[in-house]
């Protein structure tokens, strides 16, 4: 009799993520042999009053409750996060304070050749997860982009604080990137289903929207990376202040403010991957 009495006062517990109350509450009936009021749309239980059918009732309610939870966790879609590029990528953001301090350390040839590994594992967790499907991941799609603005953003703040780029290029750059990554986490947020937990937002197995880098963003990555390649490179092969490095700032803020406007005005940067999922 509890178990009636809570599917009358508390459906909702029962019925997740439905569009029509009515309609299950019947698709309900019609499965579990329910009689309900036309008029008030309460379960009767006037066929079940025997305990050995209440027992089976029971039975019942709670196995469609199992099912019904099944059902409302598929629709976040769980997935392997345990994958080489991303172990690459937080091998990659790992490295990523031993540059910043090797540069302030005006240590630039070991500098040097920890970025070259950096950009090793960038360029192979890519090519990984295009090549072997079962490699490629929705977190990857967040922490792979994540971990190169990391190490940009560490790379422009130490080589500014050396004096070997403008501080005013390292503002821009590294304020677009922090506005991509409060973006980020704000679409994260909404895109998790009720109840939204800590706890949920950073399981990394939740995934619950993927994003895509744009062309011009691509293209903004590349030149800063050669930018910041370029300017370590300079004191260790004596040509700082080159004209291709002026050149390459320039161009780099460019690309930078162009980014940070294709990811405002474009639609398909990222996708909630519970909009495929149909409802119950």
């Amino acid at each position: 009799m509890s178990c009636m009495v809570l599917m009358r006062l508390r459906p909702h517990r029962i019925i997740t993520n439905t569009q029509n109350l009515e309609k299950y509450l019947r698709h309900l009936s019609n499965r579990f042999c329910y009689n309900v009021d036309e008029k008030t749309n309460f379960y009767s239980t006037k066929k079940f009053n025997s305990p050995e059918k209440r027992r089976q009732l029971r039975a019942k309610i709670i196995n469609n409750i199992r099912e019904t939870k099944s059902k409302v966790e598929s629709i976040i879609e769980r997935e392997n996060i345990w994958t080489v590029p991303n172990f690459l990528s937080i091998g990659r953001i790992i490295t990523t304070p031993c540059l910043s301090y090797l540069i302030i350390s005006h240590d630039y040839n070991v500098a040097l050749w920890v970025l070259g590994f950096a950009g090793m594992t960038d360029l192979i967790d890519g090519w990984i997860a295009r090549t072997w499907s079962s490699q490629a991941s929705k977190l990857g799609s967040f922490l792979d982009p994540m971990a190169d603005k990391l190490l940009v953003g560490t790379l422009f703040l130490s080589l500014a604080w050396v004096e070997l780029i403008p501080m005013s290029l390292t503002c821009l750059v590294v304020s677009r990137d922090i506005g991509l990554i409060a973006g980020a986490s704000y679409i994260r947020y909404r895109s998790l289903p009720e109840p939204k937990t800590l706890a949920r937002y950073f399981d990394a197995t939740h995934a619950t929207v993927q994003l895509a880098p744009t062309f011009i963003s691509k293209l903004n990555t590349a030149v800063q990376l050669s930018l910041v390649a370029g300017t370590l490179a300079a004191p260790v092969f004596n040509f700082i202040d080159h004209p291709v490095l002026n050149g390459l700032c320039y161009l780099t803020a460019a690309t930078t403010i162009a980014g940070g406007v294709s990811y405002l005005l474009s639609k398909n940067t990222y996708k909630y991957l519970t909009k495929k999922k149909k409802t119950i």
